[in-house]
């Protein structure tokens, strides 16, 4: 494949300074770098798609708990990316190979071949598709929590990347109900028309204890919980015995919230025989090639659908998108389209 004209420069967006309450546009810059043409070993690659998480918010926090690195004032900001090999002085990578990598929030990424991952083209139907939170969603709901046919499953937050996925796949695991909660009407209708949910409720809509013994009177086994907070201690109280717990996210305390740290009952988890297992979401090249293998083959035989919303524009929309998804405007994997 030939080589296509490389631009004199490449924008990025830069962390302009560490917000104190909501994310804004004043906290990013945008900026123009050169490009050049790769040193020894290294490669160059044209960012095609980038996925938007919540956990980068966490990452503009200087004081967070979190175990990962912070991003810097004045330094280009990173996130996990898709992209096109357009030069290569390595032998790891040739022009035209598709690469994973982190480098984004750019045009283009340069370093070293072996910072970015090969992935099979065919595999998927377009390239977007490998930014899917599936391989985070397979562990959590069958590694962590064994989902089993029969289980009746809640997931919280279940509009996300992660829950839309995780709702799929307790159904493809043979779960008898599948239950999950969100923020709108729209999104109950997007959960059930479109993911093929049994039940959803919008937790605005009253106590979360009351709608999950309305919707699960027989008791929830197996819990995917995106939230933490109130719909936490609503699923303690209407597990059945035996449940079993998936920690994924507590985005009722993020940024500054005190949900994300609910109260736990210990004599109801003892007497109930729970387990709650946290998971973190550093998965192994095995790992993620058995999801994209298994999601594949899904999308093409219809039994899977990937929820994304994409957002056009390139690089200098992404402010304006992380803005959006803060306030949880989108479903599904938020994707910008870079290129």
């Amino acid at each position: 494949m030939s080589a296509e004209p490389l631009p004199a420069t490449s924008r990025e967006i830069r962390l302009a300074a560490y917000p104190e309450g909501e994310v804004a546009h004043q906290h990013f810059t945008l900026a123009e770098v050169e490009l050049a043409e790769p040193g020894e070993g290294e490669v160059v690659v044209r960012n095609d798609w980038m996925t938007l998480g919540s956990v980068a918010r966490d990452q503009m926090n200087p004081a967070t708990t979190l175990p990962i690195p912070v991003f810097q004032p004045g330094v280009a900001m990173w996130g996990r990316t898709v992209g096109t090999v357009v030069r290569s002085n390595s032998p790891a990578l040739a022009v035209g190979d598709l690469v994973e990598h982190f480098s984004g929030w750019r045009d283009y990424a340069v370093g070293d071949a072996h910072g970015f991952f090969r992935r099979d083209r065919s595999q998927l139907p377009s390239s977007e598709y490998f930014l899917s939170q599936g391989p985070t969603a397979w562990h959590g709901l069958v590694e962590t929590a064994r989902v089993a046919e029969g289980d009746t499953v809640f997931v919280s937050g279940a509009t996300n990347g992660v829950g839309a996925l995780a709702g799929q796949l307790a159904r493809l695991r043979g779960a008898k109900r599948v239950i999950g909660s969100t923020g709108s009407k729209e999104k109950i209708d997007f959960l059930v028309q479109e993911l093929g949910f049994d039940a959803a409720f919008d937790y605005h809509d009253g106590p979360v204890a009351d709608r999950l013994a309305e919707l699960a009177p027989d008791g929830i086994d197996v819990i995917f919980d995106n939230v933490g907070g109130e719909q936490f201690e609503a699923a303690v109280q209407a597990a059945s015995r035996g449940a079993r717990f998936a920690l994924c996210g507590a985005l009722a305390g993020q940024h500054g919230g005190d949900g994300g740290s609910p109260r736990l009952p210990l004599m109801t988890a003892i007497t109930k025989d729970m387990s709650f297992r946290g998971f973190a979401t550093l998965h192994t090249p095995d790992q993620i090639d058995g999801w994209n293998a298994r999601f594949g083959a899904w999308l093409k035989e219809g039994r899977i659908v990937f929820p994304h919303t994409v957002v056009e524009g390139g690089v200098p929309a992404l402010p304006e998108a992380f803005i959006a998804l803060q306030q949880r405007r989108y479903s599904g994997t938020v994707l910008v389209k870079l290129s």
